[in-house]
C-alpha cells in the first residue's frame, strides 16, 4: 500500500470543453492517454493517489462528470483538491457521494491506513496567491485569508491543535494547489499554518512551464519540505510519496 501524487491532470472529455493543452508546449502531447498509461502501470488498487487540483476544464458539474468519470475508473483511492480551474466543484456533500473510490478534502483531512497499520493523514487546501506576489491585491488579500483558515481546518481535522500535533507528531503529508510561496525565500501563512501543526512536507502544482519550473519553490524552507508536482513537470506520472 503506497500513497502518489500528482497535480494539473487539466482533463476535458466534455463534448463541448475544448481544452487541448498540447498548445502549451511538448510535455502536454496526448497528456490524458500517457497519465492513464503512467497511472496504471505503478498505482494498485489498494494505493491512495492525491490529486492537489485542476482536474477538469469543466465550468459545470455535468461537464466535469466526464473527466471524474475518467479517474474514477483508475485503479486506487483518489484525494481531490480543488484547483482555481476547477469551476464545477460546489456542494462537498454531493460531490463525496458521486463516486467511492474519491474523496474530495473541503474544510477537513483524510486518513490512510498503512499496511503496518500506521496512519497518514492527507491535508490541503487550494492555496491562493501570496502578498509576495507582485499581482496581489486586496481581493486577493481576502480570498488567500480564507484559504488559510481552510488550511488550519483540514489540519486541525487531522491534529486538533497545533500543541497536539507537537505532543503526538503525528505523519501528514501537506498538500497546495497554488504554490507555497511565489517567490523562493519569502514567508507566507500556508507556510506559518504547515510550521505551526509540524508538517515536514508539502506538496503543490499550478506551475508550468520551464520558467516556472526554475523559479518554483522546492526543497527546504524554514525546516519544511516542498515540491512541484504539477503533471507536466512529471511528465505526466504520479509521484510515491509514502
Amino acid at each position: 500500500m503506497s500513497i502518489y501524487a500528482i497535480a494539473d491532470l487539466h482533463l476535458s472529455f466534455a463534448p463541448d470543453t475544448d481544452k487541448p493543452m498540447d498548445i502549451f508546449g511538448a510535455r502536454w502531447k496526448d497528456h490524458p492517454e500517457r497519465i492513464r498509461e503512467n497511472w496504471c502501470s505503478i498505482v494498485s488498487e489498494e494505493d491512495t493517489v492525491v490529486v492537489a487540483g485542476d482536474i477538469s476544464w469543466g465550468l459545470k458539474l455535468s461537464d466535469a462528470a466526464y473527466d471524474l468519470d475518467w479517474v474514477d475508473a483508475l485503479p486506487g483511492h483518489k484525494v481531490m483538491l480543488k484547483g482555481n480551474h476547477d469551476l464545477w466543484w460546489s456542494g462537498i456533500t454531493r460531490l463525496n457521494a458521486m463516486y467511492d473510490s474519491m474523496t474530495f478534502l473541503q474544510n477537513d483531512a483524510y486518513c490512510v491506513t498503512m499496511e503496518d497499520g500506521s496512519e497518514v493523514w492527507i491535508c490541503g487546501s487550494r492555496g491562493w496567491l501570496t502578498p509576495d506576489d507582485d499581482d496581489f491585491t486586496a481581493d486577493d488579500d481576502k480570498i488567500y485569508k480564507r484559504e488559510i483558515l481552510r488550511l488550519r481546518s483540514s489540519l486541525e481535522y487531522a491534529c486538533n491543535s497545533p500543541e497536539d500535533a507537537k505532543a503526538d507528531l503525528p505523519d501528514v503529508i501537506g498538500f497546495l494547489h497554488y504554490p507555497p510561496v511565489a517567490k523562493p525565500g519569502m514567508f507566507s501563512g500556508f507556510m506559518q499554518a504547515f510550521e505551526d501543526f509540524g508538517v515536514k512536507e508539502v506538496y503543490y502544482g499550478h506551475i508550468h512551464g520551464e520558467e516556472g519550473f526554475r523559479s518554483a519553490v522546492q526543497g527546504d524552507y524554514y525546516g519544511i519540505s516542498y515540491r512541484l508536482i504539477s503533471a507536466d513537470y512529471l511528465n505526466c506520472c504520479p509521484i510515491k510519496i509514502r
